[in-house]
């Protein structure tokens, strides 16, 4: 059963981000009568493969939220290095904080009461363009990914697949009514403006945009052979 402090915080969380949107994702109830099912909207970041792109994904909270983690899992296709197959997330800020040595990973690095349904989109946001590839959940396309990378696009097996599946999220996107962002300035800024109009910090920074703008360049030249057509 549902302990109360679980329902106040998720109500607190959806109003919050209800009032204070972040135009990278947006975030709704499956089904009014049930706060622990979340229906998550990632948008691709500018100036990456997955630019332009509409993810869905299903988000689902433990009835001791928020002392547990929640589960992602993306409904949309999604090939990615730390992605499984059924579309589960696999994430750091997913797990639960146990000291588990063989995992590579650091108490530090997961879950813990004091991170939010935002903290762990904005992460999963910046998974997309710098996957883990040290302990993949797609073992196949972590190896396609660093191809990518080490041949500084020339390899185009992943960018082709990514961009094809960026591609058959549009009509979902305008069925859903959604407007994609497409530039950095429409992604960062909040679709419904605070009064200072304040981009959140936390995840789109300096460095942030100086890495969007290196990877940009890196294969613009390459956009005549995009791997946009249909299969």
């Amino acid at each position: 059963m549902a302990t109360g402090s679980a329902v106040k915080a998720l109500q607190l969380e959806l109003k919050k981000i209800s009032e204070e949107p972040v135009e990278g994702f947006r975030v709704k109830l499956i089904n009014d009568d049930n706060l622990f099912e979340w229906e998550v909207a990632i948008f691709g970041p500018p100036g990456t493969l997955y630019e332009g792109g509409y993810f869905k994904a299903h988000m689902k909270f433990p009835q001791d939220y928020p002392y547990s983690p929640p589960s992602v899992r993306f409904i949309s296709k999604m090939w990615h290095p730390n992605v499984y197959e059924n579309g589960d997330v696999c994430i750091s800020i997913l797990h639960p904080p146990v000291d588990d040595p063989q995992s590579g990973e650091l108490p530090s690095e997961r879950w813990n009461p004091t991170q939010t349904v935002r903290t762990v989109l904005l992460s999963i946001i910046s998974l997309l363009n710098e996957p883990n590839t040290f302990s993949p959940a797609n073992v196949d396309a972590s190896v396609m990914f660093r191809k990518w990378r080490e041949s500084k696009g020339k390899d185009k097996e992943y960018e082709t697949i990514i961009r094809k599946q960026v591609t058959s999220t549009r009509g979902e996107a305008i069925k859903d009514g959604v407007t994609v962002p497409m530039t950095l300035q429409e992604y960062c800024v909040s679709s419904k403006p605070a009064q200072d109009n304040q981009v959140d910090v936390d995840f789109y920074d300096d460095d942030y945009v100086d890495d969007l703008e290196e990877e940009e360049e890196m294969y613009e030249d390459d956009d005549e052979d995009s791997g946009n057509e249909e299969s």
